[in-house]
């Protein structure tokens, strides 16, 4: 299977989705947090960080069609997206990796 992977982060209070695409999850993960706060993205200006949902693809192709399929979606779709395999809407990070993450790490 590929390494691609559309997800969906929340902010801590998940008052606002974002949906985005990468090849890497976690070191992905690691530049929305350490951009939480910064106002130039629309993920760091709403501490958008906390995983509610991934799938994985087994190409770019794939995972960019399926990024626009969802981020053309009403959030009440989003919402059973994401609880059809999240029920809770449990923030995933831990899932994928160590939570939180260090900070001598630094975005690519």
């Amino acid at each position: 299977m590929g390494n691609y992977f559309v997800y969906i982060l929340t902010n801590p209070k998940q008052t606002v989705l974002y949906t985005g695409m990468t090849n890497d999850l976690e070191q992905r993960l690691v530049e929305h947090y350490l951009n939480r706060g910064i106002n130039k993205t629309f993920a760091g200006r709403y501490y958008c960080y906390n995983l509610l949902y991934y799938e994985r693809h087994q190409s770019a192709y794939s995972a960019i069609c399926r990024e626009k399929e969802i981020k053309d979606w009403r959030r009440d779709k989003k919402i059973s997206l994401i609880e059809s395999i999240n029920p809770a809407k449990r923030f995933l990070n831990q899932d994928i990796m160590q939570w939180p993450p260090h900070l001598e790490i630094t975005s690519r």
